[in-house]
């Protein structure tokens, strides 16, 4: 990891016990080693303990200690929200189980408030009536609720907090951060005598993180706080890209395996049968023989997929796989692949755990029966959103294919192969081994300078719809050595009369050679076919005039019937 590609924060912490006989506020700032600091950021948390006064200085320092040993051991992929999550339930069922069990820690339970600052991001978690701020420009904004009754008699009596139930309820807020933010956590001490504008302008004072953290718990005390207050105050200083540091990290951790083969076994999944084996990668559906007991065997089913570095190098390889690991944990959506989670201590080579979703590829379905109208417009629907569900992450696929299109026996779709895709601040392949298939790319991708966006991604979606209705590439099949010709493709139309006007004029507005000329973005473009599909010429057959079913064919069978009627007239003239 590069200096100027690191995170930088300094920090600052203050408490004060107030008139308490004692403080059971307990804060923390964590900042790991440099590898560490790459894979799971910086860590600020403030918890308020309630209870008996040795028992609730405890159960704040415990869920503070807990959420950061737990949280980062954790694998990275599996983000900071769900790896934050997992890492506080297992201390809340602990405490609460003691609250309702031992009578020295009955009632006991915990605020907690915790910003990690991870590259450009921060996400805050959060349960209980501690608050954390955001500051920026000037700007004061709360990222928290308080988790207390409504009325204000009853404002200091907690609803939610670690502890206080059976299953924890985290709220989770992420923000984008900037140099020179700051983020202020604080406990109900200090924010329960000072309203937000006198926090605003005493972080507007810009001393260092520790004075300025200071200054707030001496306001707090001048004001009769009335309970523990304590501050921690983290600024930002320069912000980092990672994305690339984490994902190049998790792959330094895993070697590449040997290629297995069917009935081998691999960290407890058995390789029932070859799924694929393509170019790049081998493909197994595979049970999960460590899975829960009891599970149905549909349920255990996964597929493996393995590298083959022969033709990507081995830097590639490991690129290639964590950033499917990776897109597949962070982009949510019904119509993208997911990825399966392992334990670190589990998986012990580079490979991806999937799903087995039931189907077949859009590829196939091609080869054996033709897609109607109807299906086909609902297909590039779905479609469309799994595309869009990337874009919106400032993620590009760079190889939309028919392929890597799997039609589920449910109806469902999944968009799968991410791993060429391009995600943002994240190193390129090198120039060999850039993505795509000759036939989908569009013509800015054949500049080496261009390396894939959304609007490339949109000219892929266009050939693959271009060819599940007509069954054949709009210019021809594309020689990958020799700069294609893009000449506007024959109407698809030709091919498939029973096409709608309209629906061939979004597939060719997908096809145009200039980018500018396509759709601006995914839900444009999702928009113009909803829009279509709602119009009769997409109605079911059925339901259709025998002229609007098959036009081509009714307008020559009238074609026909008139030029025998003008022949009959000549003839009995």
């Amino acid at each position: 990891m590069s200096a100027d590609s690191r995170l930088e924060i300094a920090a600052g912490f203050a408490s004060a016990k107030g008139p308490r006989p004692d403080n059971q506020d307990f804060g923390a700032v964590h900042i790991g080693p440099a590898e560490e600091q790459v894979l799971y950021g910086v860590i600020a948390a403030v918890a308020d303990g309630v209870g008996g006064t040795k028992a609730g200085r405890m159960a704040a320092e415990l869920a503070v200690r807990s959420f950061i040993d737990g949280y980062t051991s954790q694998s990275p992929l599996k983000g900071i929200a769900g790896g934050g999550i997992s890492a506080l339930r297992g201390y809340n069922s602990w405490l609460f189980s003691r609250g309702r069990n031992d009578p020295e820690m009955k009632g006991t339970a915990t605020t907690f408030t915790a910003v990690v600052l991870r590259g450009r991001e921060a996400v805050c978690l959060h349960v209980g009536d501690s608050r954390a701020y955001h500051y920026r420009d000037g700007v004061l904004t709360r990222l928290t609720e308080d988790h207390v009754f409504a009325q204000p008699e009853m404002s200091h009596v907690l609803i939610r907090a670690v502890g206080i139930e059976s299953d924890l309820r985290l709220d989770v807020r992420s923000v984008q951060i900037e140099p020179h933010d700051r983020f202020l956590l604080l406990s109900d001490g200090v924010h329960g005598v000072l309203p937000d504008v006198a926090l605003e302008r005493l972080l507007s004072r810009r001393a260092s993180s520790d004075s300025d953290a200071q200054a707030i718990i001496d306001a707090a005390t001048a004001a009769g706080a009335g309970d523990n207050h304590t501050a921690v105050l983290v600024d930002v200083i320069a912000i980092g890209a990672v994305d690339q540091d984490m994902i190049g990290a998790e792959a330094a951790r895993l070697p590449l395996l040997p290629l297995p083969s069917e009935g081998d076994n691999v960290d407890g999944f058995s390789l029932d049968h070859l799924l694929s084996d393509g170019r790049y990668t081998r493909l197994f559906v595979a049970r999960d023989r460590l899975a829960e007991k009891g599970r149905d065997a549909q349920s255990n089913r996964r597929v493996l997929k393995f590298p083959k570095p022969a033709l990507l190098s081995e830097q590639g390889a490991r690129a290639a796989f964590l950033r499917e690991s990776f897109i597949g944990r962070q982009v949510v959506s019904p119509y993208v692949g997911k990825t399966v989670e392992l334990s670190q201590d589990r998986q012990s080579g580079l490979y991806i755990v999937q799903p087995f979703y039931e189907g077949e590829t859009l590829e196939s379905r091609l080869k054996t029966d033709p897609i109607g109208v109807r299906i086909g417009v609902d297909v590039a629907i779905r479609l469309a959103k799994g595309v869009g569900a990337l874009h919106r992450q400032s993620i590009a696929h760079r190889d939309i294919k028919p392929e890597n299109v799997l039609l589920e026996t449910d109806g469902g779709l999944k968009l799968l192969d991410l791993g060429v895709a391009r995600l943002p601040r994240v190193a390129e392949f090198a120039d060999e081994e850039i993505a795509g298939t000759p036939n989908y790319m569009a013509p800015e991708l054949f500049a080496k300078a261009h390396r894939g966006d959304a609007l490339s991604d949109q000219f892929a979606y266009g050939v693959t719809l271009y060819r599940m209705f007509a069954n054949r590439y709009p210019f021809g099949e594309v020689d990958p050595f020799n700069l294609p010709k893009y000449t506007r493709p024959t109407p698809l139309t030709q091919h498939r009369p029973d096409v709608p006007a309209w629906l061939d004029s979004v597939i060719m507005r997908c096809l145009a050679a200039d980018p500018a000329e396509r759709f601006d973005d995914m839900d444009a473009l999702i928009h113009a076919l909803e829009g279509g599909l709602n119009m009769r010429t997409l109605a079911p057959p059925d339901d259709l005039l025998l002229f609007e079913r098959y036009p081509v064919r009714f307008w020559q069978a009238v074609s026909a019937l008139l030029f025998i009627a003008l022949v009959a007239s000549l003839v009995l003239r």
